[in-house]
């Protein structure tokens, strides 16, 4: 008998190859020939095989063996009580800069819950410290071979990393990547920059020795610290100023200038909101390569803007003519305004308008749609001339329950304002054919943790 204590089945699909073998909900999946199941990665990984000995505790406390044959790689069909089959991971840090800290009372609890989990990161791409990983696990990645893997470096400089994180372990995050790249696993690196603390010379230390783990290192972001208004007690941080983010830029965009003619990759790019904030043109969308850090913000508005020409210039069909407004953040806006203008230049009968949303409930130096609430929509857009339809990111809403981060329901949103309210992906195609009026595309899949959507919705 396994060891472990296992993970409980809620259900056995129907059509699956465990449909009609007795396994039923309430049973517990001990082990899979053999080898003890913890968690999610392990059902994936050792259930891979075409023939498995699957061993239960049953709902009745006795142990069954169920001999499984399959196609490989079929997933047995089962569901369990949790989407990682354990519990997620929380943070160990107590980083500087930590977003979740600056979040007012009163949100979801799920809000305030810091994941810090390596199934997490695999699965979902979320980021990880590395912190609270033991050796076992670090071997277990490795005997795995799990990969890609989001880390959150931020700085390379041992003791200017255990300052950050406020956590004596993490120093040893260099160690531990080089173990990783060394067996073969790839890594994506992100650096929140911060003034006064990991730029200038510690970020350009930081990218040389992160460009030393290449190909294990695939790419690496740098993003501006994000600051709200609810830093009571908190250490003190500075905001990047247009200065700082211009010589940001020029630092990373140096290193990878001189990478780029070494290695044929850039490997650093720098977030959108560095150039906003420098007030600098972005690159073109060809810069970002093959977008690996595209759900940290790093080159999605020139990709926004790359497939809305491409379908504004495709398409033949005329708009339908009915009176529409988007909603979106301070960052946003002006290239939204400038796609808006260009579907105008296409067709003359493109009634449209952008209304920029303030963010008043994290403070206005926070600028991305995907933190916008309920109430500040409702605030500074009732009154407005909206026409029939409102077109919002889908980053404003958690998927699954679709509504806001401060609890308001697009249901409730739209009945304050008086108009129908259309959520639009994250993509130009997408977007033009919500301008056209075309019906509004489907929602997506739930994600599987709420703190990960939110997590998520901190960039552009």
């Amino acid at each position: 008998m396994a060891e472990h204590t296992g993970s409980v089945v809620r259900q056995v699909d129907p059509a699956g190859p465990l449909a009609h073998r007795g396994v039923r909900p309430g049973d517990t999946l001990l082990s899979i020939n053999g080898r003890c199941i913890r968690d999610v990665l392990d059902y994936k990984f050792y259930s891979y095989d075409p023939r498995l000995l699957l061993e239960f505790r049953t709902v009745e406390g006795r142990l069954r063996l169920v001999l499984l044959r399959k196609a490989p790689g079929e997933d047995p069909g089962l569901e369990f009580e949790t989407y990682l089959m354990d519990r997620p991971r929380s943070c160990a840090n107590r980083c500087v800069f930590c977003f979740i800290d600056q979040n007012p009372p009163g949100m979801r609890r799920s809000i305030y819950f810091k994941d810090d989990d390596a199934r997490l990161s695999f699965l979902m791409g979320c980021y990880i410290t590395l912190t609270n990983l033991s050796s076992r696990e670090i071997q277990r990645i490795i005997d795995l071979h799990i990969s890609p893997v989001n880390i959150s470096v931020h700085t390379t400089d041992g003791a200017l990393r255990e300052r950050m994180l406020r956590n004596p372990r993490a120093g040893a995050c260099m160690e531990i990547m080089t173990r990783l790249a060394r067996a073969g696993i790839t890594m994506n690196c992100q650096i929140v920059c911060c003034p006064g603390w990991n730029d200038g010379a510690a970020l350009l230390r930081s990218l040389r020795d992160l460009g030393g783990l290449w190909p294990g290192v695939n790419s690496i972001s740098v993003v501006p610290v994000g600051l709200t208004c609810h830093r009571a007690g908190l250490p003190e941080l500075s905001p990047f100023t247009p200065e700082k983010a211009a010589e940001t830029i020029d630092l990373v965009e140096g290193f990878a200038a001189e990478f780029y003619r070494e290695k044929g990759t850039r490997l650093a790019f720098c977030a959108d909101e560095l150039y906003l904030r420098a007030n600098r043109p972005l690159p073109p969308d060809a810069f970002y390569e093959d977008h690996t850090q595209l759900e940290n913000g790093v080159g999605m508005l020139s990709l926004l803007q790359a497939e809305f020409s491409l379908a504004l210039q495709t398409d033949d069909r005329a708009p339908d003519a009915v009176p529409f407004s988007i909603a979106t953040g301070a960052a946003a806006a002006p290239l939204l305004k400038k796609l808006l203008q260009q579907g105008r230049e296409r067709f003359d009968n493109l009634d449209g308008r952008v209304y920029t949303v303030q963010n008043d409930f994290f403070g206005r130096s926070v600028t991305v749609a995907g933190l916008i609430t309920g109430r500040d929509l409702i605030g500074q857009l009732r009154g407005q001339y909206l026409g029939r339809r409102l077109l919002i990111p889908e980053s404003m809403l958690r998927a699954a329950e679709r509504d806001f981060l401060d609890g308001v329901t697009l249901a409730a949103a739209a009945g304050a304002l008086g108009v129908d309210i259309r959520t639009v992906p994250n993509d130009g195609a997408a977007l033009w054919e919500a301008m056209r009026g075309l019906p509004a595309p489907p929602a997506p899949p739930a994600q599987a943790e709420d703190a990960v959507c939110y997590r998520r919705s901190t960039r552009i």
